[in-house]
């Protein structure tokens, strides 16, 4: 099953990982378009009114709602600055949310596959942040992953940029960060796309912190949607944090669809089928 849109990672000031801008700008924005643009994105607007008109009250309050942002309806100025923020592509959906069907797993030895790199990182520092995000989930679950080079797989990894192949276009530098589809049946389940345009690094600086924006994607292909709860892994937007702690929302998300891990919880984890091609998608990308 698809995830409704990927989940693309805004960056937070989460990234999110939503993962700043909201959405591609062919050339300066009034602070109206930059709503319509951001409330249709993340699933808050959906209809116009007679004469094209839109009314943003109600959307923009379900928005602040959904960011523990003040609810006024008003296109103010902590709205506008979340509006702007770097976060993940998935469309926003309260407390720790699933994907609607809650999907899941139907086992708990998954296995990923990193189809290409980028030229950002070095491969063994890539494979270390995926890794170690595979490990903020299990710590606190009985779900292993392996990285595996051949065969069939569970999770593939690339990074792509712009239009590549899925319907979920990139934006380019900043704005939507990646995304992640949940489990299901269909070829791209539980697969999980970094936009290339961003500069990825080990840690904060003026880079994208990859560890933090994999493990949010990562949530994703468990079956994790967005949080509500400012501080959660799983809230929309993107913000660096030197050492990464689950919050307790994220953990009651995980432990909801698989469970608690046997023994002592941790936050990293032991890391323990899809396609077998491992070859890149082309061309090149968190909601």
């Amino acid at each position: 099953m698809r995830v409704p849109a990927p989940a693309f990672l805004l960056l937070l000031a989460l990234l999110p990982l939503p993962c700043p801008r909201a959405a591609p700008m062919e050339g300066p924005l009034t602070d109206r378009e930059l709503a319509v643009r951001y409330l249709q994105r993340y699933g808050y607007l959906t209809a116009t009114n007679p004469g094209g008109q839109m009314e943003l009250e109600t959307p923009l309050k379900a928005m602040q709602k959904q960011l523990g942002l003040p609810e006024t309806g008003e296109l103010d100025a902590p709205t506008l600055t979340a509006m702007r923020a770097p976060r993940c592509g998935v469309p926003d959906v309260g407390g720790y949310t699933t994907f609607s069907g809650e999907p899941k797993w139907d086992h708990m030895d998954l296995t990923y596959r990193v189809v290409n790199y980028s030229p950002d990182l070095d491969d063994a520092s890539i494979d270390d942040a995926f890794s170690r995000a595979f490990g903020v989930w299990s710590g606190v679950s009985p779900v292993t992953f392996t990285n595996k080079q051949d065969g069939n797989v569970d999770i593939l990894i690339q990074f792509v940029s712009r239009d590549h192949g899925d319907g979920s276009p990139f934006d380019g530098e900043s704005g939507v960060l990646a995304h992640a589809y949940s489990p299901g049946r269909s070829p791209i389940s539980g697969d999980a796309h970094f936009d290339e345009d961003e500069l990825w690094t080990q840690g904060g600086g003026n880079g994208i912190s990859l560890f933090i924006v994999a493990a949010h994607e990562f949530g994703h292909s468990l079956g994790l949607g967005h949080s509500s709860t400012q501080g959660a892994l799983m809230y929309p937007t993107y913000a660096y944090q030197a050492n990464l702690q689950l919050n307790p929302d994220d953990v009651a998300g995980i432990q909801y669809l698989y469970g608690q891990r046997a023994g002592p919880q941790s936050d990293s984890g032991r890391l323990a089928r899809k396609r077998g091609q491992s070859s890149q998608q082309s061309p090149l990308p968190i909601h």
